[in-house]
């Protein structure tokens, strides 16, 4: 009877294995006791959407609790305190600051980023099952290095009429965004990594950064490496989307993504 049982038992766990998830990084404490949660509703639609995020844990009665700060896009700096409990934290719900655009005010979105070295950006584009889209199997994550390029901040008047806005790489940063893509596909069972760049004209800079890439791609022997300059990325995008999966960039390539998907 024992052994007519066996095979019964197995197909019984097999047919309930359960499904690759992905990995979160989310810390959890051990204990079980409620997690502080750093908030700042911000400005816009900011309030709107933290607000909602708050009665969601409030409805799933969520083993955290949020210390609300007001911060705001005019302001001219973030508040001591407010970095601080971010720091203590260690996880922040943050709604958009808007950013005067010129006059020199710096924006307190990049003060933040600079602040707590947030260099890495990751957002995920993917098809919601039952929604209809022009494109299917689509799944892509966007890691854009957040602290460097184009966000370096470093302008200047040369004379009257002529402003030079200066695009910083280095070496550490490059290899450090790198990784994260790396280590990011790795954890989460990706297959590629494509690096999105513009070396055709910005030969020094974005050559540094693909240097990098490569150098860190050596040590992932399975996850394909690959590279595209972004002016053909935008095109394949559009056409066939579902052929990338993580992509790793130095610029604002992120923007434009959210613009491309818009159109679609």
């Amino acid at each position: 009877m024992a052994r007519r049982s066996l095979p019964l038992l197995k197909h019984l766990l097999l047919s309930r294995r359960i499904p690759a998830r992905s990995v979160t990084y989310m810390h959890r404490p051990g204990d079980g006791s409620p997690r502080p949660v750093t908030l700042i509703p911000g400005d816009g639609i900011g309030p709107m959407v933290t607000g909602a995020v708050e009665q969601v844990m409030e409805a799933m009665h969520a083993p955290v609790y949020f210390e609300k700060f007001e911060v705001h896009g005019h302001m001219k700096a973030v508040p001591p305190e407010v970095l601080d409990s971010i720091r203590k934290n260690k996880v922040c719900l943050k709604g958009g600051l808007v950013t005067p655009m010129g006059g020199g005010v710096s924006s307190l979105n990049v003060q933040l980023r600079k602040e707590l070295d947030l260099y890495a950006s990751l957002v995920n584009c993917f098809n919601l099952p039952g929604l209809p889209t022009r494109h299917d199997n689509v799944d892509i994550v966007v890691i854009r290095e957040n602290t460097e390029g184009e966000y370096s901040g470093l302008e200047h008047e040369v004379v009257p009429g002529v402003v030079e806005s200066l695009k910083v790489i280095t070496k550490f940063c490059s290899e450090r965004i790198a990784k994260y893509a790396f280590e990011y596909a790795y954890l989460n069972n990706r297959k590629k990594v494509t690096a999105v760049h513009k070396a055709n004209i910005m030969k020094l800079a974005d050559g540094l950064f693909l240097e990098s890439c490569r150098e860190v791609a050596t040590k992932y022997p399975g996850i394909k490496y690959n590279e595209i300059i972004v002016d053909n990325c935008c095109m394949q995008l559009v056409s066939k989307p579902e052929q990338f999966d993580v992509m790793v960039c130095v610029f604002t390539f992120q923007s434009w993504l959210a613009a491309i998907y818009a159109l679609m």
